[in-house]
């Protein structure tokens, strides 16, 4: 089932919802479905028990602080760019149908901005495979799911502060965890624990 024939079918099924077709530039063709969050968990309910795609084997996320490049990958509809200004966070998601050995069917979320409106709905509720996840996301890009179960850090430590894999992340530099420090990071390690006299 292609993205179009998905596109159409939810269209009908729920003709209010924000859902557009990104196209993909790549040798892959591997279009992508734009879903507005509000519509999230509807359109993955009926993605799910009207389209049969029954299992969600990924989710990750990006981090896209000039918007104008997300456009660049997955290439909006005529009239339909982005309007954001100051970049997003957005997250994928990769749904395939056992029952027809299809997919992947490829949706996208993006959060309004990348600091103050970072939610986004979790679907954990519809696919539970989806719990592990978000948190992984949560963690390392800062995307806040609503009404996910057990939203904690999952990788990093529970006092690690920011978010290591958005695009503006700067490493520290006294590098603490590091247990045995050398090269370039002994350089820099020096400046915040000299050596004893």
């Amino acid at each position: 089932m292609s993205a179009e024939t998905v596109i159409d079918r939810l269209r009908e099924a729920l003709p209010d919802a924000g859902i557009s077709l990104r196209k993909n530039p790549g040798p892959s063709g591997q279009h992508s479905l734009l879903v507005d969050a509000a519509d999230l968990m509807d359109v993955c309910t009926v993605v799910r028990d009207t389209l049969a795609f029954d299992l969600l084997s990924n989710v990750t996320g990006v981090d896209w602080p000039d918007a104008a490049k997300a456009d660049a990958v997955a290439v909006p509809a005529e009239g339909e760019g982005t309007t954001i200004a100051g970049g997003f966070l957005e997250v994928l998601y990769h749904l395939y149908s056992t029952s027809r050995r299809e997919g992947p069917l490829v949706l996208r979320a993006r959060t309004v901005d990348r600091e103050k409106q970072n939610q986004i709905p979790s679907v954990v509720a519809v696919y539970r495979s989806a719990e592990f996840q978000e948190r992984e996301i949560f963690d390392l890009y800062g995307v806040e799911f609503t009404g996910h179960p057990d939203l904690r850090r999952i990788l990093m430590w529970d006092e690690f502060e920011d978010h290591p894999m958005r695009k503006d992340y700067v490493a520290p530099d006294d590098y603490e965890y590091e247990p045995t420090p050398h090269d370039a990071v002994l350089e820099k390690a020096k400046a915040h624990y000299p050596a004893a006299p």
